[in-house]
């Protein structure tokens, strides 16, 4: 009988054990960090962006028009966050960014890029709400609209949309020049532009072609194709920024007042299907080039610098999120040249949409996918 109860306890342990070796995600080697991949949140459906609550809770958007709660511990809130705009999920638009104001807490503005219908087609928009949460539910109120891309048009690609808040409080807001490449150079023309606002929308003083006949004021670069990704530099405190390319030529830049970004005139890319040049090649003077290139494409989506203490030998590092090729780029700097690049969980995770530091030094991503997932790193070890 005791032998019998031995061998039937350890049975159950050994299952026990199994059960655990098997939740417990492996371990995960790179160049310069060990480090898990922990599943925090599943269900999502094409999640776009993350936003960390100071709650400890996380807002995530998903692109047909829901905003999701998360509680602290990853368990998804059934009911949408209720008072969002009204989302034209056409193509690649829908519902993208989502970001709180710098001084949140105090105001409890949360800030929403998106594609709105209107005359003339869709656009990219932005507005802004004030979080409540209460007995009654999760919600924006007194939702303003901020921002509207003049004018809109036809077409389901290149909506952009990040949304980034400078240290003097100003408000970034990248765009993509909607398919039809031309509107890019066309300065009364809001398409292929990054925007610069204060917070409630009104135009700052300063912009770059601020006052200038036949020019939208709310410009502050041109040229750019499609930007889905931009981030702060932790030194500089100026705006990087990643751009899509056509068959080729991603690109990565430093987002300065007043430049022109090239698209469609230079660029690195070629024609999908035919590989015929576009422009007249990949410079020309007065057009910016980038400080880094993909050829072939990996479809940036999602960007940010590590400046955390939970991966030492990463801190500095750009970290770049990639559709195609389903991986994470890790990007070493050396001022502004990118001195190397390691590829991580290529074909592991799926298309990673968005890259965010999260208040506890974690990396944090997204995946893009009816089932898509909040995943976190997480340190293994000294290395």
């Amino acid at each position: 009988m005791i032998n019998r109860a031995f061998h039937h306890l350890f049975v159950c342990c050994l299952s026990l054990s199994c059960v655990a070796a098997q939740a417990a995600p492996l371990p995960i080697g790179s160049e310069k960090a060990s480090f898990r991949v922990e599943q925090v949140a599943g269900g999502l459906v094409h999640p776009w962006s993350l936003a960390f609550l100071p709650d400890g809770r996380y807002l995530v958007t998903e692109r047909a028009g829901r905003l999701r709660l998360l509680a602290a511990d990853g368990t998804l809130d059934p009911q949408p966050v209720s008072g969002v705009p009204a989302v034209a999920a056409v193509g690649q638009g829908g519902l993208l960014d989502v970001v709180l104001h710098p001084e949140f807490a105090a105001n409890g503005w949360v800030y929403l890029s998106y594609s709105a219908a209107g005359a003339g087609g869709v656009g990219t928009e932005v507005a802004r709400g004030r979080w409540v949460s209460d007995r009654a539910g999760n919600r924006l109120e007194g939702l303003q609209v901020i921002y509207r891309q003049q004018p809109k048009s036809n077409g389901g690609v290149h909506f952009g949309s990040r949304l980034v808040f400078d240290r003097a409080g100003f408000l970034y807001i990248t765009q993509g020049d909607r398919g039809e490449m031309a509107r890019a150079q066309k300065p009364d023309d809001l398409a292929g532009k990054l925007v610069r606002l204060h917070d409630d929308g009104r135009v700052p003083q300063d912009n770059p072609w601020q006052g200038k006949p036949g020019v939208r004021p709310e410009i502050f670069s041109l040229g750019h194709r499609s930007v889905q990704g931009a981030a702060l530099h932790p030194a500089s405190g100026e705006l990087w920024t990643h751009e899509h390319g056509p068959q080729g030529g991603d690109e990565i830049n430093v987002v300065r007042a007043g430049r022109n970004y090239g698209w469609p005139t230079i660029t690195y890319g070629v024609n999908y299907g035919f590989g015929t040049k576009i422009g007249v090649g990949t410079q020309q003077a007065g057009l910016e080039q980038p400080l880094h290139q993909w050829t072939p494409s990996i479809a940036p989506s999602g960007m940010a610098f590590y400046t955390a203490d939970r991966f030492p030998a990463w801190r500095g590092n750009l970290f770049v999120g990639a559709l195609k090729f389903q991986m994470l780029v890790r990007l070493e700097l050396d001022g502004e040249r990118i001195r190397h690049e390691e590829r991580l969980l290529v074909g592991q995770q799926g298309r990673i949409r968005d890259v965010r530091q999260g208040p506890d030094g974690l990396l944090y991503l997204l995946t893009d996918a009816p089932d898509g997932k909040l995943l976190r790193l997480t340190p293994v070890g000294g290395k």
